[in-house]
């Protein structure tokens, strides 16, 4: 199953009737041929436009060669009625951008005045009410022009994937976790479907999967992945039919979406009834960039996804979960790493992060479930963790949230996972945010921000921060540095 979409780029060029039309051809042709030097696909529409006749044969003809993202790109000035004309009836995602004046040489004569142009251009966009994709500095050589579209290629994803995502749900939210009830209304503003089910109707497809003949492969898969780690054999046999039981609901349940993620109840009763916890599974789906969030929090699922398309790899849900004790910073953090102790904490789930991030991913049980639902016993019911602590390297914690009032929210904080051990249990990392004690007084405390983050495993605030603004997100906090008051901040403290 492909669970994110793939992006088809085109790009159009536009010219002013009064300036050369050979010139934004050209230039064009400079984009195309440095796209391909970055290895980046592009689709050359052979049509110019110049008039709304022209934005229509452009139209059909990307249409045509399946284009799904475009960029429009000013080769000169530009005739901003018909060029705005096109990317209002070709619809989301499409970027503009602008040919900068290559030398000396062409001043004379050749001068393309693009730089002009786009001023006219972004107005006219303005008028119809369009949002489009325009880069921090959208006027470049043809180099730097191929690198605003390598920039828009994962806002594009984003765009592609929420146009047709669908996410399913299992059991109301955790009473316990009020926090990750949110209200669904943002979701379908964004085009986003909701499929809400009840514990009893995956209880029963779970059911009818026993004895399915899928499962030994699906089991001997797992014993590959888990290698040395596969602690828990006996426990495989029960996670590898509800791994079978998601696979098949989403193939059957998708309907009109192409893309699909799930927000599951995955506690206390379900150890009860199904005989194990969940963790696994869900790490082995959301590798597959099929998200599957904890306690039916459904934005925690939007946001994994969301991760997905903007980097094309697995996210993972983590909770903001604990300080680093001061003994544990002073031996292996203070003058190691130029982070105060209010910068770190421990990112913390139970076993949902996919064994790709974790040192020695291995299968256990869930220690504190195991001591309310199995006390004084071996554990069974409880197994089905994926443990150990998160590799290194660079994050971004970033969530898309609903609000009380049913408005969409949004932080994104760059920063890293030491390499220092946690001595702790599950899926865990010391992470380390600059002016992260500010940032989780002023965003995640004082806007109400609920426990679970979603993690990409590398820097993406770029993206994240141009898509959420196309996405109409009015508010997108982030780590403000040092000097730099948050509103309601004390400039005294």
């Amino acid at each position: 199953m492909c669970n994110i979409p793939t992006v088809k780029l085109g790009i159009v060029a536009t010219s002013r009737d009064c300036f050369p039309i050979d010139l934004s051809e050209r230039r064009r042709a400079a984009v195309v041929a440095a796209c391909k030097a970055k290895n980046i696909e592009i689709y050359e529409c052979p049509v110019t436009v110049e008039n709304e006749k022209h934005a229509l044969a452009a139209l059909a003809d990307v249409r045509a060669h399946d284009v799904n993202a475009l960029l429009v790109f000013l080769g000169n000035f530009g005739p901003e009625g018909p060029e705005t004309i096109l990317a209002q009836k070709f619809g989301t995602p499409v970027m503009f951008a602008a040919a900068a004046e290559e030398s000396v040489s062409i001043l004379a004569s050749e001068r393309g005045d693009a730089y002009c142009g786009m001023l006219n251009a972004s107005y006219n966009l303005g008028l119809r009410g369009i949002k489009a994709y325009i880069p921090e500095y959208p006027v470049g050589t043809a180099e730097e022009v191929a690198g605003m579209i390598a920039d828009f290629l994962p806002i594009a994803r984003i765009m592609l994937g929420l146009k047709s995502f669908k996410i399913f749900t299992f059991g109301p939210r955790p009473y316990d976790f009020l926090a990750c009830n949110a209200p669904i209304k943002p979701l379908f503003d964004l085009g986003v479907e909701i499929q809400e089910n009840s514990e009893l109707d995956l209880f029963e497809s779970y059911n009818a999967h026993a004895n399915d003949p899928r499962i030994p492969g699906v089991i001997a898969d797992m014993e590959a992945e888990l290698g040395e780690g596969n602690k828990m054999p006996g426990i495989l046999p029960r996670l590898a039919q509800y791994e079978i039981t998601l696979l098949d609901w989403a193939e059957k349940n998708r309907g009109a979406s192409e893309y699909v993620a799930f927000a599951n109840k995955c506690w206390p009763s379900f150890q009860t009834q199904f005989g194990f916890v969940p963790c696994y599974v869900n790490s082995r789906l959301t590798r597959q960039m099929i998200p599957v969030s904890c306690e039916v929090d459904i934005y925690g699922a939007l946001t994994e996804f969301i991760i997905c398309c903007a980097t094309q790899a697995a996210p993972t849900l983590l909770d903001i979960n604990n300080t680093v004790p001061a003994d544990l910073y002073a031996s292996d953090i203070a003058g190691k790493f130029a982070y105060k102790a209010n910068d770190v904490f421990m990112g913390f789930h139970c076993g949902n992060t996919p064994a790709c991030y974790l040192q020695k991913p291995t299968m256990k049980y869930q220690l504190i479930m195991h001591r309310g639902l199995e006390p004084d016993k071996e554990p069974d019911i409880t197994r089905g963790t994926l443990e150990g602590d998160i590799i290194p390297g660079e994050i971004t914690f970033f969530r898309l949230q609903g609000s009380a009032d049913a408005k969409l929210s949004s932080y994104i904080a760059q920063g890293e996972v030491l390499p220092v051990p946690t001595h702790s249990f599950g899926g865990i990392g010391v992470f380390a945010i600059p002016e992260m004690g500010r940032f989780y007084r002023h965003v995640l405390v004082a806007k109400h921000y609920p426990h679970h983050g979603g993690v990409a495993f590398a820097h993406i605030g770029k993206a994240l921060f141009s898509a959420l603004a196309l996405l109409g997100v009015e508010t997108v906090d982030f780590n403000q540095p040092a000097g730099m008051l948050y509103k309601g901040e004390n400039p005294f403290a």
